[in-house]
């Protein structure tokens, strides 16, 4: 069995990177993607782990508001075997979806990875980021 998940976004934050007790970097970022349809739009927000070299390149060149393609496999929460639910400061309930990523590709060019906004994500999209 087999499974792969594409994306392109916007992340939400700068990415994090920590090491694991072994020393093997993984840095975590959140990515936003957005759909428009008649008078409602609608995102969905991936939570990414990316491992190794990568891991490294990751924290280096992207910040908020890099554009990315990520490649990779859907991680279900271990309590619930599905997305993660929770309560957005509004009050209302929404999801994001664990990703381990295989591939990140850099989509954003060089002058805008220092931190410009996107189509996908603006700053008043701040209050809805899960984590």
């Amino acid at each position: 069995m087999y499974q792969k998940l594409i994306i392109i976004g916007n992340l939400g934050r700068d990415p994090e990177m920590r090491f694991t007790p072994d020393g093997n970097p993984v840095t975590s970022f959140s990515v936003a993607t957005s759909r428009k349809y008649k008078d409602v739009d609608e995102t969905t927000w991936f939570r990414v782990s990316v491992w190794g070299k990568q891991a490294e390149s990751c924290n280096q060149y992207l910040k908020k508001g890099s554009k990315v393609l990520v490649e990779g496999r859907l991680y279900p929460d271990p309590q619930y075997g599905g997305p993660r639910v929770y309560q957005r400061n509004d009050g209302s309930w929404a999801s994001s979806y664990e990703v381990t990523a295989e591939t990140v590709r850099f989509m954003s060019p060089r002058s805008e990875s220092s931190g410009g906004g996107s189509d996908y994500m603006d700053d008043s999209m701040d209050d809805e980021i899960p984590f």
